[in-house]
């Protein structure tokens, strides 16, 4: 006796995409939240770095124009002469906050400061 074979059609059967499926959303779903984390501790970092540049410009505008520890600096001042930017704005917060120049004895600071999730995305010269 000859059995007779069926021919399996050629795909993918409904549990095996399904399986696939949920690798990959479990994937996501650990990829996502990392983006996310990595992204505005990117943006923390870049909000430092500009303060940083602005602290910079503050001690060099004093220095060259033999300024108190009082004296505050205006964008025009920074910009101008020891920074880069276009018509004498600061440059900006990637989260859009806004900075605060201060006066010499003051750091710079931006107007999200600490968000309370953590170190690593704080707006915070240090």
């Amino acid at each position: 006796m000859k059995r007779i074979r069926k021919k399996r059609s050629a795909g993918f059967t409904l549990i095996e995409i399904m399986i696939v499926v949920l690798i990959i959303a479990i994937l996501l779903a650990i990829a996502i939240p990392n983006f996310l984390r990595a992204r505005e501790t990117s943006r923390a970092k870049s909000c430092q770095a500009n303060m940083r540049q602005i602290e910079t410009a503050k001690e060099q505008w004093a220095m060259d124009n033999k300024k108190a520890a009082t004296d505050t600096p205006v964008a025009a001042d920074l910009v101008t002469e020891y920074m880069r930017g276009t018509e004498d704005v600061l440059p900006g917060c990637p989260s859009s906050g806004t900075y605060t120049i201060a006066n010499l004895s003051t750091r710079p600071s931006c107007s999200i400061g600490t968000n309370g999730s953590g170190t690593y995305d704080d707006h915070v010269l240090q």
